[in-house]
């Protein structure tokens, strides 16, 4: 019986964060575990050939600003578009969020960073803000970030965004039930289907 869910995400991606609001819920009421798997993005997409179409595409993104504003409407969750989102370091966010699940705190820490960068638009790519948000995971922001800056989770998440695509992940956000792969915030539906075949 399948008993976790692999999240494949990265923080610079607001779907990602709708999928981290609803995972929570689907992985209890199936008694699961869930996996936290952070990776680069724009990284693993010059690996596998996808491209960010969002951003070059200027009226992509126009449509997405709206639609992810009713995803959040539906999910009954805030959504703010981040006007900082460029000068934020997400490998950064990455590497830390390894750290904080090494620390048995994952969860925490990626609720907390999602929350801050896509439902409060917070300038994370200012220390004293990212560290307070951290105090908020009951984490000791600086000692963590520091962690997160060794060349160990450098490495640790060049190994996890090789991982993602090794394992067929073009995307963020990504998750799988058993050897099923489910793509974006949109196909919950189909993962609890998994779980009753597995079941």
């Amino acid at each position: 019986m399948t008993t976790a869910i692999d999240f494949y995400f990265d923080f610079v991606s607001p779907y990602s964060y709708l999928a981290s609001t609803i995972l929570p819920g689907i992985a209890k009421s199936h008694a699961a575990s869930i996996n936290y798997r952070p990776f680069t993005l724009l990284e693993l997409m010059q690996k596998v050939g996808n491209r960010p179409t969002t951003i070059e595409c200027q009226n992509k993104g126009t449509y997405v600003i709206a639609d992810l504003q009713r995803w959040a409407k539906r999910y009954q969750v805030q959504f703010a578009p981040n006007p900082f989102w460029q000068r934020i370091d997400f490998p950064e966010l990455g590497r830390a969020a390894l750290v904080a699940a090494d620390e048995g705190r994952g969860a925490d820490y990626i609720a907390a960073v999602f929350r801050a960068v896509w439902g409060e638009a917070a300038d994370l790519s200012q220390r004293s803000k990212l560290v307070g948000v951290l105090a908020q995971a009951n984490s000791d922001g600086a000692r963590l970030l520091q962690r997160a800056a060794s060349p160990e989770y450098a490495t640790k998440l060049e190994m996890s965004t090789a991982a993602a695509a090794e394992r067929g992940v073009f995307g963020s956000p990504t998750m799988f039930v058993g050897k099923e792969m489910f793509f974006g915030n949109d196909r919950f539906d189909f993962m609890t289907q998994a779980f009753a075949a597995a079941a």
